[in-house]
Parts: structure tokens; C-alpha cells; sequence
């Protein structure tokens, strides 16, 4: 949608005062290409002094292109849930912001699927309407090699062609429901990077003149091997990668070879901006900031009245008060729920645990429920010590799942932890917050992979119980060969992060209590008060050991417990492994010395057993490093290493 030159006078005049704040000024735009971005919104359309809100996207499309200057406006997903403004209406709000202010192109994140698959059908038929294509160019219709959505699109601007193409992460197979991505594949890794090199080819082919991957993948440590780092260095001929996934902000962008990447963080903290020159192709990042923002332009008159109207409709729904909590309750991803035990984490399956036992009791169920877990992924933020409005609690708990019931064995229950806990320290979705047990995690044991499970980016732990320990069940001794009833949420009974083990479980029931009345359920009980014996997390959860420095060969990964026929890949365009000869040191003319770039798979005891010829020499090559090898666990595609033979 074009909006004019209404604002255009107050915008120049802003400028001119404010000309750092602004990337490019107004007599630099001719010729020039202004690329602006936004990723992982998750809802946050309001202007606040926080966020700057989809009136002021639509405004700074409006400035540039008042400017003179050629605009695209992108998004790299995350966009239609996290809020009750887009979740009350399964995320088709978000899909009208985005058609009302101007988007050019889209790609999907993880989140996109929360409200299943059909949901997303309805979001992306609104996007459709209104002429914003879905590029995803990963995603395919299952057993075929045709792509579910779009792959790529071509704009010409100003006597320039650019072309853009989507893809989205790989883990969405197992942040999102499975029942939401049954019917889709998405291509990982070296596929990834195929499809995505061949994607460059085309459009190259097409007389494209710049080109953008706009895409969903970050930068977080257990995305390696399909990080948007990654992806630059494993493929020729991006221009520039608009990233999101991380909620990781690059003001300046970040280079990776002769590519650009850039993401502005979350919730519309940011808005990012390239200036592209069109003869040069010589680019210029920032970001612009709520606060920067707020000093320097105005806001879209139309998004600001659709937006307010829209909150104020679903503030009416849902500002009702339920609850006071005395304290407190932490929900924060990192550290918080993600890493450690929390309140919020205890208080979260407290209320599993009690809604399941009233619900078999209610039901005349012969079925003693034993143990709840709860997948941090699932807790969405910190709630302050105060009363707790509708809003809150599902700005919380937004995904709508229901209360599950799943006998499973001690030693399934063993995998699950295991599984669940196998990067910790290191944040992950699926950590488990636990009511009616108490387990230990010793994160110096090194974690070994076993098989991969179905449709999952994720395996099963090689040896469960190396890390974990399950000290109590119900104040009683562990026992593995024991049956357990758990209560799970829905996305965890299906599979979802690391909880496949779940569907081999000998009985499953589904409650069909939203987990959110759950909540609503356990706090009636406590006379509507969450008191002081929340002020601290209760000491269910352990973490033990410092995380193991020294890397091990990983076992060959056995085949998937499942394999699926994988479409026929387009030729990989990993880089070769390569070894540069450098200078030899003349102090020590017995020692030669080589650079070597690290590729897809690389470890530091593959390198040293293929370059040294003994796998336990990785240590040599991490002494050799130390300045650029902060954690010998985490070596990055493109990385020189020095090898000293």
C-alpha cells in the first residue's frame, strides 16, 4: 500500500535537525535502494516508548519514499503471535497490519504455526488478498520437491531487479506442534543450502542485479549448522540475508564473505534500514530505535486508529483481574525457564499437576497422576507481583493447548529429562519445569547423540541417565521399569522439542482443559492468592558440574527411527574443505603450519584425525586457536583454523 507523501514536510524538517539520526539524508537518496526490515514481532503492533509499533513501519516506508528513494519493506517471521492484540484472532490481525502498511515480501518463523495449520492457511490467504507473497523456499509439500508456499519473487525498482527468496528454520518440525507440520518437510542443512543455492542461480538467471535471502534461522548456539551465518558461508551470490529467529540485534549488519547480514531483535525495539547504492551496490545498516524514532518521525494516522481500535476490543475481552500474585513469578528465557528451575516454572506445573488429579477424580478415573512437566519453550514471560489481568495470563500461555495424560516408563521418563536437558547450561525450549519429582542434571558428562527422532531436528540421548538423575518420584525412590502417568500439555503429547519418547507412551487421554484454565483452576484453590511459597523456586531441579570443555567424537548417528525418503537434492554447495599453506615460522623450521576453513560437520576431533591424523590431537588445534576458539565445542563454517604439523 502506497501512502503517499503526507507526512513528508514534518519527516524532511525532522531530518535536517536530526540528520545523524536518520541513515541516509534527504539529497543522498537518488539512486539510492532503501531496504527496510523488521523480524519476530510477535504481536507487538502498539507504539509504546518501548516499541515503535506498525504505524511507525508504515511511516518510515512512507519517509523514504518520499525521499525519492526505491523502497522494499520485509519481514523474516515471527509475526502473528505473542499477544493477545493478534492471538485472540488466531494471528489474522497480524496478516492485515502487514498487508496496511506495505510489505513486499515475507518469510515464516516457527511461530507462524502455533495456531495450526489451518490457522496459517487463513493468515496466509489474507496475505495473498492483499498482493504479500509467503517466500519459503525450504518448505515443501511432503514426498514431493514442490515448495508448499512461495520460494521467490522478483521487484524491479528504479530500473533495478531484485530478486528475493524465503526459507525458514528447520527446527519448526519441533517448536510447533507436529499435528501443524505433518503434511510439510523442510529442507535442513546441505539440502538447505542446495535449495538456497539454486534459488541464487535463478534468479541470477532472471538478471536479477541484488539479491536477498530473507530468512528465519539466527544465530543461537543450537541452530549451528543452519544458522544464517552459516548459510553465508556455505552459498555464493547473496547480497544481503534479512535474519530472524535470535532476537539478536546486528546495528551495522553483520559480514560473513561478501554477504550482509542483518535482524533488528524483537518486538519492534527496532526498525532495520539498508541503504543500498544502486551503481555500487556499497550498503549502509542501521538500526533505528523507539526512543530514535519517537524524536525524529511521525506515525501512520490510518495503522495508528486500525491498531487502537483493535486493542481496545480486545482489552474489553480480557482485562478482567483472576489473580494477585504476592511475588514476583519468572518466566525470562535465558536464564530463567529455559536454563534453570523457576517459580514461575514450579507455580506452571503445580497447576498441571493439580487440574490433571482433580480432573481423575472428577471423572472416576482409576489412574493415580504422578508427575507434570511443563516445556519452558511454553512460558512466554515473567509475571510482576501485583494482580494478574485475562491479558497477562495469556500473554503468558498463549498457545490454547490442552491438559494431557500419558503413562509412560521410568525409563521413558529418563529419555525425556535426558533428551530435554541436553544442551544445558545452554538455553532450550524444551526444558522441563516439574511438579511430583526432583531430578539432577550434571552438565560436566558430555551429552552423546543416539538416534535421530522422526521429522525432528533432534536425537535421542545415546545414554539416558548419563547426565540425569531422577533422585524422588512423590518423596518415593525412582524406579525405571515403573509406569508413570504425567501431564503434559498438547504440544509436548504430540512429540513437540524433545519429547517424542511421549507418544510411546502405553495410554494417552486428552482432558481438553485449555491449559490456561488450568492455571485459572490452581489458582481458585489458593483463594485467587499466589503467596510467598512461590517466592523462590523450590529446589525440584539441580544443575550440577561445569559444562565439559573437551569435545568427543561423536558416534556415527544411527539411521532415523523413521526415515523418510528425502526429495532429490539440488547439487550441495557446501564449500570444499580447503587447506591454504601460510608461512612457516623460522624459529621452528620443523613445524609446518596451514590454515584450514572449516566446513559443514567439521569438529574439532574430525579435523584433527583427518589433518593430524589422530582425533585426539583436537586439543593441539584448539591450543593453536585460542583467540578465535572461545568454546572448543562451537567452530562455525568458514572459520580459519591454524594447524600446526
Amino acid at each position: 500500500m502506497k501512502h503517499g507523501k503526507k507526512v513528508l514536510s514534518a519527516l524532511l524538517s525532522a531530518a535536517m535537525v536530526m540528520g545523524l539520526s536518520v541513515p541516509v539524508l534527504a539529497d543522498d537518496m537518488d539512486g539510492k535502494l532503501v531496504v527496510l526490515h523488521t523480524n519476530d514481532m510477535h504481536g507487538h503492533y502498539e507504539t509504546t516508548e518501548e516499541q515503535i509499533g506498525i504505524a511507525g513501519v508504515a511511516a518510515l516506508k512512507d519517509h523514504y519514499e518520499g525521499l525519492g528513494a526505491d523502497v522494499i519493506l520485509l519481514d523474516a517471521g515471527d509475526f502473528s503471535q505473542g499477544t493477545t492484540l493478534v492471538n485472540h484472532e488466531k494471528g489474522l490481525k497480524a496478516a492485515e497490519y502487514l498487508v496496511t502498511a506495505g510489505y513486499d515480501a515475507i518469510s515464516l518463523g516457527n511461530h507462524e504455526f502455533d495456531f495450526g495449520f489451518e490457522a496459517l492457511q487463513d493468515i496466509a490467504a489474507v496475505l495473498k488478498a492483499g498482493n504479500v507473497p509467503i517466500l519459503a523456499a525450504n518448505v515443501l509439500k511432503k514426498g514431493t520437491n514442490d515448495t508448499y508456499f512461495g520460494a521467490s519473487a522478483i521487484l524491479e525498482k528504479g530500473g533495478m531487479k531484485i530478486g528475493i527468496f524465503g526459507l525458514d528454520t528447520a527446527e519448526t518440525q519441533t517448536k510447533s506442534a507436529p499435528s501443524a507440520v505433518k503434511d510439510l518437510q523442510f529442507l535442513d542443512g546441505k539440502e538447505m543450502f542446495a535449495a538456497a543455492q539454486a534459488q541464487v542461480d535463478a534468479l541470477t538467471a532472471e538478471g536479477c542485479d541484488y539479491i536477498i535471502c530473507l530468512c528465519h534461522l539466527g544465530v543461537d548456539e543450537e541452530s549451528a549448522g543452519r544458522q544464517s551465518t552459516d548459510l553465508a558461508a556455505a552459498v555464493t551470490g547473496i547480497d544481503l540475508i534479512v535474519d530472524g529467529h535470535s532476537h539478536t540485534e546486528m546495528d551495522g549488519g553483520q559480514m560473513v564473505g561478501e554477504t550482509m547480514i542483518v535482524s533488528t531483535g524483537s518486538y519492534l525495539a527496532n526498525i532495520g534500514t539498508v541503504v543500498v547504492d544502486k551503481e555500487t551496490k556499497e550498503e549502509t545498516a542501521k538500526l533505528i530505535s523507539a526512543a530514535e524514532f519517537a524524536e525524529t518521525f511521525a506515525y501512520d494516522e490510518e495503522l495508528t486508529k486500525m491498531v487502537a481500535a483493535d486493542a481496545a476490543e480486545v482489552k474489553e475481552i480480557y482485562e478482567g483481574i483472576f489473580a494477585t500474585t504476592e511475588v514476583d513469578l519468572d518466566g525470562e528465557k535465558d536464564p530463567g525457564v529455559r536454563t534453570k528451575e523457576t517459580n514461575l516454572g514450579d507455580f506452571s506445573s503445580d497447576a498441571y499437576l493439580y487440574a490433571a488429579r482433580e480432573y481423575v477424580k472428577e471423572q472416576g478415573m482409576d489412574i493415580s497422576v504422578d508427575i507434570a512437566l511443563s516445556n519452558g519453550g511454553g512460558i512466554r514471560a515473567s509475571v510482576p507481583a501485583g494482580e494478574i489481568s485475562m491479558n497477562t495470563l495469556y500473554t503468558v500461555f498463549p498457545y490454547g493447548n490442552t491438559v494431557v495424560l500419558v503413562t509412560i516408563t521410568g525409563e521413558q521418563l529418563l529419555e525425556v529429562l535426558e533428551a530435554s536437558t541436553f544442551s544445558t547450561p545452554t538455553a532450550i525450549g524444551g526444558f522441563p519445569q516439574i511438579a511430583g519429582a526432583e531430578y539432577t542434571v550434571d552438565t560436566s558428562v558430555e551429552y552423546k547423540n543416539g538416534e535421530q527422532y522422526p521429522d525432528s531436528t533432534y536425537f535421542a540421548p545415546a545414554e539416558p541417565g548419563s547426565r540425569v538423575t531422577i533422585t524422588s518420584v512423590n518423596g518415593k525412590p525412582f524406579d525405571p521399569k515403573a509406569d508413570y502417568t504425567v501431564v503434559v500439555n498438547s504440544f509436548q503429547a504430540e512429540g513437540g522439542d524433545t519429547y517424542y519418547a511421549l507418544t510411546q507412551g502405553s495410554f494417552v487421554h486428552d482432558t481438553a482443559i485449555v491449559d490456561a484454565d488450568a492455571l485459572i483452576s490452581y489458582v481458585n484453590s489458593l483463594g485467587g492468592v499466589i503467596g510467598k511459597e512461590y517466592a523462590e523456586p523450590q529446589g525440584r531441579i539441580k544443575i550440577t558440574g561445569e559444562a565439559a570443555a573437551e569435545p568427543v567424537a561423536p558416534a556415527e548417528p544411527a539411521a532415523p527411527v523413521e526415515p523418510a525418503a528425502p526429495a532429490e537434492p539440488a547439487e550441495t554447495v557446501t564449500p570444499a574443505e580447503t587447506v591454504v599453506p601460510a608461512e612457516k615460522e623460522e624459529t621452528d623450521t620443523s613445524v609446518i603450519t596451514d590454515l584450514y576453513r572449516v566446513i559443514a560437520g567439521d569438529t574439532l576431533w574430525k579435523i584433527a584425525k583427518e589433518q593430524l591424523g589422530n582425533g585426539s590431537k583436537w586439543n593441539e588445534i584448539y591450543e593453536a586457536n585460542r583467540k578465535t576458539i572461545k568454546n572448543p565445542n562451537l567452530i562455525y563454517i568458514g572459520q580459519e583454523l591454524i594447524i600446526n604439523k
